[in-house]
């Protein structure tokens, strides 16, 4: 099931690699990130690139700010907290535009280990239509791009999809952990086969449910979709 390039195939060393990582963690009212298993997460992939002399551009979306800058989905708390679990500072290259020639200055200022969070890609609108400008900027960034963002990889965005296709491409270590157990459950199962699904938006899960249906024994609905079965 796994064809995809990994992160050893990539020759990385004084490279400036683009990584989309998921960091779409809660937060409270005063912007404390409230559960930062989405950033330990990265944690793997980031220290690999660091390790072996990569300049690590970090790029995520983080809520539904609807392609406009607004300060309650700024990324700053996730670099802040990116700069603790690394013990190194992580530059948070603030600008609502994300790439703009502040922003290229930042990364062309860049040394191999060093690491740079850009602003949330949801702040331009061309990220959910996953806009052939928009790739073409953000790959300006970069001379590699690596996907480490698992939750977000069912998305046909600009930063997951649209930029793959500028950039030589590889899936991160925590992509590849879990494209492997899906593989190892879906291509020999012990039965019975159950698969539990949640999550508030039924629309996302169609296809995978429709998918599921002849490979498992049951499914169990859960969470906020639960509600529209149990209504239907």
């Amino acid at each position: 099931m796994l064809n995809k390039k990994t992160l050893e195939d990539l020759q990385v060393q004084g490279k400036r690699v683009l990584v989309r990582c998921d960091f779409n963690v809660p937060m409270d009212e005063e912007q404390n990130i409230t559960d930062d298993r989405r950033i330990t997460s990265s944690l793997p992939t980031i220290e690999y690139l660091m390790n072996k002399g990569a300049k690590v551009v970090l790029m995520s979306h983080l809520g539904r700010p609807k392609g406009q800058p607004n300060p309650k989905f700024s990324l700053k708390p996730v670099a802040n907290r990116l700069s603790e679990l690394l013990n190194k500072d992580v530059v948070f290259a603030k600008d609502d535009r994300v790439v703009s020639e502040h922003v290229n200055k930042i990364v062309s200022d860049m040394e191999p280990g060093d690491v740079v969070l850009l602003e949330n890609t949801r702040f331009r609108k061309e990220e959910q239509e996953n806009e052939e400008g928009f790739a073409r900027e953000l790959a300006s960034l970069g001379d590699l791009y690596v996907n480490d963002a698992f939750g977000t990889s069912h998305r046909a965005h600009t930063s997951n999809v649209g930029i793959s296709g500028q950039l030589p491409s590889a899936i991160g270590y925590l992509v590849h952990k879990e494209i492997s157990i899906m593989g190892e459950a879906l291509e020999n199962p012990k039965r019975p086969f159950i698969a539990i699904l949640g999550g508030a938006k039924v629309s996302d899960k169609i296809g995978v449910i429709e998918n599921l249906l002849n490979k498992v024994d049951t499914i169990l609905i859960g969470g906020g979709m639960a509600l529209h079965f149990y209504k239907g």
